[in-house]
């Protein structure tokens, strides 16, 4: 089984950073129409789609469209811009990127993305200090007075990276949470029979605190809630062995616990059959700091039985996040074989 690299692609390439998302949300619509049977995007723009089953019980899917990047907050007089980061970036990762700058008339500039210091050839050993994301400036080589004409305050500023294959790895921007979109469509498409109704929901706004799983979920009301994000494969230099969470190659990552939430144990077990019974290669995730969806669609109404199914992910929030094909496969066909059998599972407790 291969995967569509192409849609995968797109899915990565396309800007969309938290309350922008509408470019990437074209994609996804696209993608996901002839999967579901109906499909409908929300007010606060979350895209949802109904795949019927028998109306047993309700499946809520989620995985998010927005990718962490930048506003413009301010344009000096030398043209300049000063941003306003929308999500977590690490600053050490960010000097000397290309950034895109995407205009409000619909143009899309270029930019540097350099830190406001001497170059290194001036800089003495004293003046040397640490990068932090307020020091950082974008230089779109325009002058104060053509970069305002061109550029509002609040345009949409993303890494300009595109999506390749490394051995038998994909890198690129934006997979946190790109291809947990890709594992959800892939799915659907994957999924051979199904008794509950499954809500296949490409969320908005989680990188900036779970805001659209928190809306869809309320209005929704499923039964069972099913996030898909990556998580950190931490088997590259400077970690400790025990400290690798996930490790790329090894399978789906079944998560138990994360920042957001504490998995339903008998989600976690089932899943974990099912990979055990179905051959699918998978590894068990506790993430200390992070959350996803789940956390907030378990928390929805009177409350979610939730999970997170994770796809490990090596350098994330970064402008180079990598991803095994394998895995992703495995992730997919695991969330596939749960919906075949979600019926036949029980979540009430006994009184």
């Amino acid at each position: 089984m291969s995967i569509d690299y192409e849609l995968l692609k797109r899915l990565s390439e396309t800007p969309g950073v938290a309350s922008r998302e509408q470019r990437v949300r074209s994609v996804v619509i696209e993608a996901m129409r002839p999967l579901v049977d109906e499909i409908r995007v929300d007010t606060l723009g979350n895209t949802i789609g109904l795949k019927r089953g028998a109306g047993r019980r309700r499946v809520m899917i989620a995985a998010h469209m927005d990718e962490i990047g930048f506003l413009v907050r301010s344009i000096d007089g030398n043209g300049f811009l000063r941003l306003q980061p929308v999500g977590g970036f690490d600053a050490r990762t960010l000097v000397a990127q290309r950034v895109l700058v995407h205009t409000t008339r619909g143009e899309v500039l270029r930019g540097a993305l350099m830190p406001a210091a001497k170059p290194v050839h001036l800089m003495t050993s004293q003046e040397a200090k640490e990068i932090r994301l307020d020091d950082l400036f974008v230089d779109v080589g325009l002058d104060g007075e053509h970069a305002r004409q061109c550029i509002e305050i609040g345009d949409m500023v993303t890494l300009d990276r595109t999506v390749e294959r490394v051995g038998s790895n994909i890198i690129g921007k934006a997979m946190d949470d790109r291809i947990g979109v890709f594992v959800m469509l892939e799915a659907l498409r994957l999924v051979r029979s199904h008794e509950v109704d499954i809500l296949a929901v490409a969320t908005v706004q989680e990188e900036v605190g779970l805001r659209g799983a928190t809306t869809a979920a309320f209005g929704l009301e499923p039964d069972v809630g099913i996030a898909v994000d990556v998580t950190v494969a931490g088997d590259i230099p400077g970690m400790k062995e025990e400290e690798a969470v996930t490790r790329l190659g090894h399978g789906a990552a079944i998560t138990i616990m994360d920042s957001s939430l504490l998995c339903d144990p008998r989600l976690v077990q089932q899943f974990r059959d099912i990979a055990r019974e179905e051959g699918i290669p998978f590894q068990m995730e506790i993430l200390p700091r992070g959350g996803t969806d789940a956390g907030s669609i378990q928390r929805s109404r009177a409350g979610v039985p939730s999970i997170t199914l994770s796809i490990p992910t090596r350098y994330l929030h970064t402008v180079n996040e990598m991803v095994n094909e394998g895995d992703v496969i495995a992730c997919a066909t695991l969330l596939a074989r749960y919906l075949e059998r979600a019926h036949t599972f029980d979540y009430s407790y006994a009184s």
